[in-house]
């Protein structure tokens, strides 16, 4: 993949910059990214059919039944988001079957658009007179940005420019439609159209693009949408909910709706790389601080509240009613690697890493055909599993299926959020066995991590003289061996070779991977008392399935005095490290009385037990049943 999501002008105001060739060629990422292009992505087209999504267009193109098909207005986003999956896709090589699927997806939203430029079929084909009139809950913007995106990545993965010519006139019809003076001067309920409009301008070099980002991002938080707005007999949750209520230099935590609150500070992630501007880089370094410090879960998941898919209160993080929505994870990775190469800061590569291999993979089953809308870390045995896109079960689709295309287009161009350069060298921020080449250098990676902590990088090639290989190395790693030399890691989580490099030449980095007792900060009130299991990257889950026949999973404690282990089982889920740990079965809940509550006195300590934990990711995929991931400790 020679280019991903992001590419930035030659004057942005970054300290890193995206790799300009990479390739994951083997290990873990690599076969989830097969199970994507193989399964995931080839049952996009079938599904959209399904659920109407194509019907929509249809429709609007004039079809013979002009009838709008669904429950939400941005159903469109997802045949875009679907595109850039797609398109992605074909940035890896030739597949004609898909590009046949491809230029048919593209036809019909070209065929859909109105001669002005606009294209939403919801109000297109049911509502014509509400068009840019409910910008709380219509979506019009956010299903422009997934546009525009679809549009860049086709553009840069085929060199062609059929869709984002389609891109281009919605644009230009935004551009005419708002701003001061203009029809409408409000912004969208749902962020998204930032990101995209800093990429157009990226990709066509045309200011007016930027331009039109920075406004809507500085009109957010001045109260433009309508706070009386009712939908279906129910009050606007308020302007916390869509980040109106304070602009986005001045907000001082993340507030509302999980996905919305990311992808507009991603977006002015983008505006603050282009522009430089110091005040708007500092906010965001403050609210990411915020949401990693307090507002996020052992996962990498975010969103504490089912009501309005919203984050919660700092460390109100309940694990049973964990919302973390698999887009949130998503939206949070596309955040902090905007970070990350604006500041050349290891910390949000280190979220990154936790999210991807946690919050983010939990939502797509190895099968890569059932989908978690939701990532809670704890079920019960006695959770109602109910129909719908909030259920704890894996679904094969959704009826806001927002998540399964999104997922696939992350996956699609994971390569792209491996490596940077800059003038001194190439950093590595993820290690997915694969080729990368930035900062002037090309390196080869090599290893099967996370099972495994060894991780042997060749030099390829590199420039004359002084040249810089930098490895990021991960907060849980206090100590690493490079070349056999014990080393304590570095303050800035960056350990950097500075040398003359030869063609060929390979350092061996090694990351402990000895299994971890993780307890919780004291005030997530909620899991107080508990421990986690986590190894490497990985985040540990404990599963009814595992437990012996009559073992609750809610009767079981950790005993932190006997060591975990470690088994690798490539049989079990694809193929896993298991861990092992001592636990006890306490006689809590066995009691005779009809009343929960008694006077305080020491439990027994129970009959002891071998616990076996799997990665959470990969949970949900044998049975469903009860999990948890903060153990009680014994």
């Amino acid at each position: 993949m020679t280019d991903g999501p992001i590419r930035l002008t030659h004057g942005a105001h970054s300290r890193l910059r995206p790799a300009d060739d990479a390739r994951i060629t083997g290990g873990f990422w690599a076969a989830r990214r097969r199970t994507n292009a193989a399964v995931s992505i080839p049952q996009g087209p079938a599904k959209l059919e399904a659920a109407g999504n194509l019907a929509n267009l249809r429709a609007a193109a004039g079809g013979t039944e002009a009838v709008f098909t669904g429950d939400f207005p941005f159903q469109d986003s997802d045949v875009h988001k679907w595109l850039e999956a797609a398109s992605w896709q074909l940035a890896h090589g030739p597949d004609g079957e898909l590009e046949r699927e491809v230029d048919r997806l593209i036809a019909l939203l070209a065929a859909a658009q109105e001669p002005d430029g606009y294209l939403q079929t919801y109000y297109q084909v049911k509502h014509p007179e509400r068009r840019w009139k409910e910008l709380d809950w219509g979506h019009e913007l956010y299903c422009a940005g997934h546009l525009i995106q679809a549009a860049v990545a086709h553009h840069r993965a085929t060199g062609r420019s059929a869709l984002l010519e389609v891109a281009l006139r919605f644009a230009a019809h935004v551009e005419a439609t708002f701003g001061e003076g203009r029809a409408v001067d409000a912004v969208c309920g749902h962020p998204e159209i930032e990101t995209a409009l800093v990429e157009l301008y990226r990709e066509t070099g045309e200011r007016r693009w930027l331009d039109l980002a920075a406004y809507f991002v500085d009109l957010r938080g001045h109260g433009s949408l309508e706070a009386g707005f009712r939908r279906g007999g129910a009050p606007t949750p308020g302007s916390p909910y869509w980040q109106d209520q304070v602009p986005v230099r001045e907000a001082r935590t993340a507030t509302g709706h999980a996905v919305r609150q990311l992808y507009l500070l991603a977006g002015a992630a983008d505006l603050a790389t282009e522009t430089g501007e110091a005040e708007l880089r500092d906010a965001l370094a403050r609210l990411w601080t915020v949401t990693a410090g307090g507002k996020t879960y052992l996962t990498g998941g975010v969103g504490s509240r089912h009501e309005g898919e919203a984050f919660g209160d700092a460390y109100e993080l309940p694990p049973d009613r964990a919302y973390a929505e698999t887009c949130a994870a998503i939206a949070s990775v596309q955040f902090s690697w905007r970070m990350a190469l604006l500041t050349g800061e290891a910390r949000y590569s280190d979220l990154i890493e936790r999210t991807l291999y946690n919050g983010f993979l939990s939502g797509v089953g190895l099968d890569g055909e059932h989908w978690l809308y939701v990532n809670p870390l704890q079920v019960r045995e006695e959770y109602e599993f109910r129909p719908g896109d909030h259920t704890a079960r894996r679904t094969p689709w959704f009826r806001c299926a927002c998540c399964p295309p999104n997922v696939m287009r992350l996956l699609a161009s994971l390569p792209h959020y491996m490596a940077s350069g800059d003038g001194t060298g190439l950093q590595l921020h993820q290690y997915a066995a694969g080729t990368y080449t930035a900062g002037g250098g090309t390196v080869t990676v090599a290893g099967d991590y996370p099972w495994e902590g060894r991780i042997a990088i060749t030099v390829d090639e590199a420039p004359a003289g002084t040249w810089t290989l930098a490895l990021r190395v991960p907060p849980w790693a206090d100590r690493v061996r490079l070349d056999g030399r014990t080393l304590e890691r570095p303050d800035t989580g960056w350990l950097r070779l500075e040398r003359a490099w030869s063609a060929g030449e390979r350092v061996v980095l090694e990351l402990p991977l000895e299994v971890r007792l993780t307890r919780p900060d004291p005030r997530v009130d909620a899991v107080r008392g508990t421990l986690a299991l986590e190894r490497g990257p990985l985040v540990y889950c404990l599963e009814q399935t595992d437990l012996p026949p009559g073992v609750r999973l809610d009767a079981l404690t950790l005993d932190p005095a006997i060591t975990p282990g470690a088994e690798h089982r490539p049989e079990l889920l694809g193929g896993v490290t298991v861990l092992t740990a001592g636990g006890r079965v306490r006689a809590a809940g066995e009691r005779d009385d009809w009343w929960p509550y008694a006077a305080d006195a020491p439990e027994p300590a129970g009959e002891p037990v071998e616990l076996t934990a799997v990665p959470y990711y990969a949970w949900a995929n044998r049975a469903d049943g009860a999990m948890r991931v903060w153990i009680p400790r014994a």
